[in-house]
């Protein structure tokens, strides 16, 4: 029989910590692992601009080792010592698609996201698309833990 698995979509900014929290106690309720993503160099949010400034292009590699350390920043925030047992996932690509494949992929039981805060009514673009395409459950965690 294979494990059951969470997956957990963190973006780079953005408080995580109550959607984490939640995560992490999902997996345990289900006796399922679980697996941190974190997309890094996809598609531009829609409304951005087309073209970034000269100053701020980064490599690839640069790209990958700023989202791993993110990650694992955030999980350390959230979970402590419990960050150890998650699965890190730092992935290029676009977000939504990039945590629709992962599910898909890991045949994930369910899969969480931080919204945006209490000022936030509707889900983000981001938000939207896994709402659309997810192949399981999908979990959009209210970002109003500010501590």
């Amino acid at each position: 029989m294979t494990k059951s698995v969470v997956v957990m979509g963190i973006k780079e900014t953005g408080n995580h910590r109550a959607a984490l929290r939640l995560a992490a106690q999902e997996a345990r309720y289900r006796d399922a692992e679980l697996v941190a993503i974190m997309a890094y160099g996809g598609n531009p949010a829609l409304g951005a601009p087309a073209a970034r400034p000269m100053a701020s292009a980064y490599t690839a590699d640069e790209g990958r080792l700023t989202a791993e350390t993110a990650l694992k920043d955030a999980l350390a925030d959230a979970l402590g010592d419990q960050a150890e047992r998650v699965e890190r996932r730092a992935v290029p690509g676009a977000a939504g698609r990039t945590l629709v494949e992962t599910a898909i992929e890991v045949g994930a039981q369910l899969l969480v996201l931080a919204g945006g805060g209490t000022a936030s009514v509707l889900p983000g673009t981001t938000s939207q698309y896994v709402l659309r395409k997810a192949p399981c459950p999908v979990l959009i965690v209210p970002g109003t833990d500010m501590a």
